[in-house]
């Protein structure tokens, strides 16, 4: 089952590590996608908002991310690029840490979850590393964030997945809509609209 285009608008109500909210607009571009989003929250006591842009190319593999944020800790932004041979810059600069990653993966954000489940087309029993530029929400650094999706039996019509990353000890079950947009993200968020 291959998914079918995003709806122009997505929201998730983030539930459990954070409380807050995020909204997203997709856009189809020539070759691709770009999608505009907002999160706001309160984690551990402390507010921020991150905005963001991202390009994706017709595969959904990440071209450009555009990422800016405010917290206590002031007010930041941040542009990341990839290639098609998926060497990336942060800020112009190279960032050989995250080389052979193909997505971006924002702290703030249960959207980015859908990118590598589209790029992967996953069949069923299938595992698959995917691992990406993690931007994180507080501050926008960006770390190399290694995890994994396998795709589990479909169940009333819709795509579930094994998700892991090691290095937060967290793992969970994610289950997708029809356009690939994840529905429930245990301890971190689900779907509104």
């Amino acid at each position: 089952m291959q998914f079918r285009d995003p709806p122009q608008a997505a929201s998730w109500q983030h539930l459990g590590a954070r409380s807050g909210f995020e909204v997203v607009y997709f856009n189809p571009i020539d070759d691709g996608w770009r999608i505009h989003g907002c999160t706001t929250a309160v984690e551990d006591g402390h507010a921020w908002i991150v905005n963001y842009m991202l390009e994706l190319d017709h595969a959904w593999g990440t071209r450009v991310a555009r990422v800016s944020g405010r917290s206590d800790a002031g007010h930041r932004t941040t542009s990341l690029t990839v290639d098609s041979a998926g060497r990336w810059q942060i800020d112009g600069l190279p960032a050989r840490h995250l080389d052979g990653c193909r997505d971006v993966d924002l702290e703030s954000s249960a959207m980015t979850n859908a990118l590598p489940v589209h790029r992967l087309r996953l069949a069923v029993g299938a595992r698959a590393d995917a691992p990406a530029a993690y931007v994180r929400a507080a501050d926008l650094t960006v770390e190399r964030l290694d995890q994994t999706y396998e795709r589990v039996t479909d169940e009333a019509g819709r795509q579930r997945y094994d998700y892991a990353a090691p290095v937060f000890d967290f793992d969970c079950r994610l289950v997708y809509d029809g356009s690939g947009l994840v529905l429930d993200y245990p301890g971190i968020a689900v779907r509104v609209t």
